[in-house]
């Protein structure tokens, strides 16, 4: 290859880095998103048998992901499930204030364990147990007996929705060349093309020309793009079709897919640069230039809160009563014109 850069020398893009042979090379990548519950207080064993134990000094925090089983609540703390226990008997009460006992989305062992299953955000709130429970003493016949009560407070989560901010940067002849706005254009149009397959899409596409003074070096003219990559392209329902539930898995890792992409058509940039043009083209890719970062969004009902669900930082956790979210917010709203009293309110 021979010649300038693009917009230049007809045909325009004839010189173009960005061209179809580098999109069919680029590389996918899948990175799995791992969610984990911060159980500090329970032995790996424990955890491992998806048991979570009572504390008789506090309420247990715990967070389920929507549509899935709720690891078993056991009605015991962990000290007491080590010992002898005589005639234990336990009641489990939900956020209703309703004996849980014989609902059908309830799975309760005849030794205490409750398991929530397909858990959704009206099943959060409080899950209390009481335990009672027989001590004797055989030299004196003497029997009492103990009552203990045990707290967990169930959350229903979900993992937020990944869109990615990325920002690279192209040199170019002159800010005023009527071919930057140009090569903006094919440039949006081979990036969707890109990760169209994965039912994502480029938006809030932008840039920007400014002159640059470097170290040892004279001005220099450079485009400044940015964009976001976003998983909900039209189609995109057609991906969960076959599945019950909201997936957020899904679309999550068909955009890190997307991402991963973009970066990899990026980084090929150079070495095409080198390899495949004999002249530099007036408008080419600077190496090293390209940044990315994660925006989270969360669905309606959810939101985030470091402060109050600091276990499931991450985690998009359903809006407490008194809080709500319209949107797709990081955040719940409090709610000051009416009283929600449920869990997951998309309105006030």
């Amino acid at each position: 290859m021979q010649g300038g850069g693009w917009g230049l020398s007809p045909p325009l893009y004839s010189a173009s880095l960005l061209s179809l042979g580098v999109l069919l090379n680029a590389l996918f990548a899948l990175t799995q998103v791992e969610a984990a519950i911060d159980e500090e207080q329970y032995s790996v064993k424990v955890i491992k048998k998806n048991y979570i134990y009572g504390n008789i000094k506090r309420q247990v925090n715990i967070y389920v992901k929507v549509y899935t089983n709720s690891p078993f609540l056991v009605c015991m703390d962990l000290a007491l499930s080590q010992k002898e226990v005589i005639d234990p008997n336990y009641l489990w009460i939900g956020p209703n204030g309703k004996n849980l006992k014989g609902q059908s989305y309830i799975n309760l062992t005849e030794t205490g364990k409750l398991m929530v299953r397909g858990f959704q955000e009206s099943m959060s709130g409080s899950y209390t147990c009481t335990l009672s429970y027989k001590t004797i003493k055989t030299d004196i016949q003497e029997e009492r007996e103990k009552f203990k009560t045990y707290k967990f407070m169930v959350y229903a989560y979900r993992e937020p929705d990944y869109t990615y901010q990325i920002s690279v940067r192209f040199t170019t002849k002159e800010c005023r060349l009527a071919a930057n706005g140009q090569f903006f254009e094919e440039l949006k149009k081979i990036l969707n093309d890109l990760i169209s397959d994965l039912t994502c899409h480029v938006i809030e596409p932008s840039y920007k020309c400014h002159v640059i003074k470097m170290p040892k070096h004279g001005l220099l003219d450079e485009l400044f793009v940015t964009f976001q990559v976003n998983p909900f392209a039209p189609g995109w329902e057609a991906v969960c079709q076959q599945i019950s539930y909201d997936c957020e898995d899904v679309t999550n890792r068909r955009v890190q897919e997307a991402r991963d992409l973009i970066e990899e058509f990026f980084h090929k940039q150079t070495y095409v640069l080198k390899h495949e043009f004999r002249n530099v083209p007036a408008i080419h890719y600077i190496d090293h230039s390209f940044e990315v970062t994660r925006i989270d969004s969360c669905r309606p009902g959810f939101g985030k809160n470091d402060d109050t669900h600091n276990d499931c930082a991450s985690c998009c956790v359903v809006c407490d009563p008194g809080t709500y979210s319209p949107n797709n917010e990081v955040r719940c709203r409090i709610c000051t014109s009416i009283r929600i009293k449920h869990y997951g309110a998309k309105s006030c």
